[in-house]
């Protein structure tokens, strides 16, 4: 017990050495976001598709050969209209729905439960997706540039995921002040490198990338041209793993409460912003990969490289991504060029995550709160961060890192169903709305407004409703299947916790019944030894005025008995004491029996049992003593009708480990107070510099 109170108090000071001061809930506005903040903590996802996105187009066409290559931007163009169309689509959404529900609050206010729920059971499957291929994705870039990580890419990932569950851990601004340095560094990055490359080629000096000259063993042989089946179905899977782009569009609708007022504006706004600049940089990626003739092989389905002379290359040959191979071409004489790219590519694939980090707790905090998740994630830490959501989600993210050894190719044949579900079912929700709201609305402008929603939120319908019938049909083999059987498990287990939820309100509903009073109380009071913790319990008892009161032991050995009963006596104590039979030795089931014959006998009484213990201070005394107290709580809190009091009596080492403790406080509230004064001299000497100027 020692040990563990001084543990106790070390695991405090560390814990607000790593996550900081507590925060007060008035403090709660000091945490909301302007939008240069929420762009890169909302909008990271979708930014940071650019650096898988355009591979995975590449990579489903190489199933075919060089030839196909050329579709790619074609590809790119549809995914870019599609995410233009759901961002206008959820620039609605969050100024009609503010409260952070996003498409679960909109499919469940407007298409019903079993909607919402479903849409809340893709959400959170394709944020914890999120999580482990942007990070898988990141430790993929680290080990192409760092040659000792390679093979150990699943360690660098779940160590990525800690720290981020650590920093988000802190609260949600100060997690995105830290992090929004890198991201916007990363879209300077990817802006200069598409400039430079279109500049060049404009020059003609634009360089081909270093795999320029190999050539593509495709699996896939296309009969018939561009106008046969089985291409459009390859054109149709490239479209639906290129469509990753658009994770993280839905985040912003789950985040609106984390923005400053006015809330739907701001978040509007960012959605805007956060459409232009991935749209911009997604396209100019493809085009430019088209022009150097970078060259993306899937080895994991066999298609493999050649070399000039036509010699296949190995599995394992270091083929970069199309990022990559663009920056290391087309910064050929400034190599910091290239690896301020590669660098920042590699971080906001890090970051990417966090976007899941601030949309998965908010979520779940709201279906708790609904009753559909476990009620400790619906409330907020130290920190004013949804905590528990926090680790749930990297504690689930961890797990499909180590489960797919972090393969982002594996791991995306999971993604974006969850998202185009959502998209679907949050865009009927919202057509139906704004159907709902004309009905009552006179007001000639506002109707015309209403409107014109409607048309935006029927064609979001109508596009992500296509793209999740490709999605499903293209994908559904290659692994979508298990994102599908994840959503329907989830789906059911929400339910069932809401059924549990339900039937215990039930339950402790009150009726007539309960205002009547027991007719009357029995008390027991357990006995095992005449000595202090004994007479304290029967002591406390008595006060408690109970109409009867026994003392109970049970006769396990014939002498020890005599000799407790002798004692008794001896003590004058106006309390009868009864002694069990227990001829196996038995001490919790002649109690049991006893108790519940009482309550046979007599319904509508009500037994307590006084069970007296001792209060150690160190943890091996713990092992020593009250395990037979421990077993008889445990079996008497499941018998109707029964009480159970512990009378704690404090022993000598239980009063040290106090003092301990209060030691320990005053150690941590030092260093808590030696941290603000420090940060206090600085403001002020700060201020002091200011004031010189």
């Amino acid at each position: 017990m020692t040990t563990s109170i001084a543990a106790m108090g070390i695991r405090d000071i560390g814990k607000r050495l790593l996550l900081g001061r507590k925060l007060r809930n008035t403090q709660l506005g000091e945490t909301l976001l302007p939008k240069r903040i929420a762009l890169p903590v909302f909008a990271s996802d979708a930014l940071s598709s650019v650096g898988y996105a355009p591979d995975e187009i590449f990579l489903t066409l190489s199933a075919a050969g060089l030839a196909y290559y050329t579709v790619s931007w074609k590809v790119g163009i549809f995914v870019a209209l599609v995410m233009l169309v759901v961002i206008a689509s959820y620039r609605q959404n969050v100024q009609a729905y503010q409260s952070g529900g996003g498409d679960y609050e909109v499919a469940t206010t407007n298409v019903g439960s079993v909607a919402g729920l479903t849409v809340a059971s893709a959400l959170m499957v394709d944020y914890v997706l999120t999580v482990a291929v942007s990070i898988s994705s990141a430790a993929q870039y680290a080990a192409s540039a760092i040659d000792p990580l390679q093979d150990h890419e699943a360690a660098v990932a779940i160590i990525a995921v800690v720290f981020l569950m650590t920093m988000n851990l802190r609260g949600v601004k100060e997690s995105g002040t830290l992090f929004a340095v890198p991201t916007y560094i990363f879209m300077f990055s990817i802006f200069a490198m598409t400039l430079w490359g279109f500049f060049r080629y404009f020059r003609g000096t634009l360089p081909d990338s270093e795999l320029a000259d190999y050539s593509i063993q495709g699996t896939q042989t296309i009969v018939g041209g561009f106008g046969s089946f089985a291409l459009i179905f390859l054109i149709l899977r490239a479209f639906a793993s290129g469509s990753a782009a658009l994770t993280g569009v839905e985040a912003i609708s789950n985040g609106v409460p984390a923005f400053r007022k006015p809330k739907g504006k701001n978040a509007a706004a960012t959605l805007l912003l956060l459409g232009t600049i991935a749209v911009t940089m997604g396209l100019s990626i493809l085009v430019l990969g088209n022009l150097m003739d970078v060259r993306l092989a899937d080895v994991d389905n066999g298609v493999r490289l050649l070399d000039p002379q036509g010699k296949l290359q190995p599995v394992d040959f270091n083929q970069d991504p199309v990022i990559g191979q663009l920056a290391k071409a087309i910064f050929d004489h400034f190599l910091l060029g290239f690896y301020l790219v590669a660098a920042s590519t590699g971080v906001i694939l890090v970051l990417a995550a966090n976007t899941a980090f601030n949309g998965f707790p908010v979520l779940a905090s709201i279906l708790a709160g609904d009753g559909y998740l476990p009620r400790q994630l619906h409330t907020r830490g130290d920190r004013l961060a949804f905590s528990n959501g926090i680790v749930l989600l990297a504690g689930f993210a961890i797990v499909l890192i180590y489960a797919f050894d972090a393969q982002v190719t594996k791991l995306i044949q999971l993604y974006i169903v969850g998202v185009f579900v959502s998209f679907t079912v949050s865009q009927t929700g919202m057509v139906r709305h704004w159907t709902r709201h004309l009905r009552n609305e006179t007001d000639g402008a506002t109707r015309r407004r209403m409107q014109r929603s409607r048309v935006i939120n029927a064609i979001g319908l109508t596009v992500t409703a296509l793209v999740l019938v490709i999605v499903l049909v293209t994908k559904f083999t290659h692994g979508a299947w298990i994102a599908i059987l994840a959503m329907t498990v989830l789906f059911f287990v929400m339910r069932g916790i809401r059924h549990h939820y339900d039937l215990v309100a039930r339950e402790l509903a009150v009726d007539e019944d309960d205002l009547s009073l027991p007719s009357r109380i029995h008390a027991i009071v357990l006995v095992s030894k005449v000595h202090k913790p004994t007479l304290r319990a029967v002591a406390y008892a008595r006060a408690s005025r109970p109409n009867t009161i026994e003392a109970v032991t049970i006769d396990v050995d014939d002498e020890t008995t005599k000799k407790l009963l002798a004692q008794w006596d001896e003590t004058g104590l106006p309390v009868p004491l009864k002694v069990l039979a227990s001829p196996y030795r038995e001490i919790t089931r002649p109690i049991l029996d006893y108790v519940r014959e009482l309550r046979r006998r007599s319904p509508r009484d009500v037994v307590t049992v006084y069970i007296p213990e001792y209060v150690v201070g160190r943890w091996w005394e713990q092992l020593l003593h009250n395990q037979t107290a421990l077993r008889l709580k445990g079996r008497l809190l499941f018998t109707p009708g029964v009480m159970v009091t512990s009378v704690p009596f404090q022993l000598r080492s239980s009063a040290a480990a106090e003092q301990r403790a209060d030691r320990d406080d005053s150690v941590r509230r030092s260093l808590v107070s030696g941290a603000r004064r420090a940060r206090a001299r600085t403001r002020r000497a700060a201020d002091d510099d200011h004031d010189s100027v």
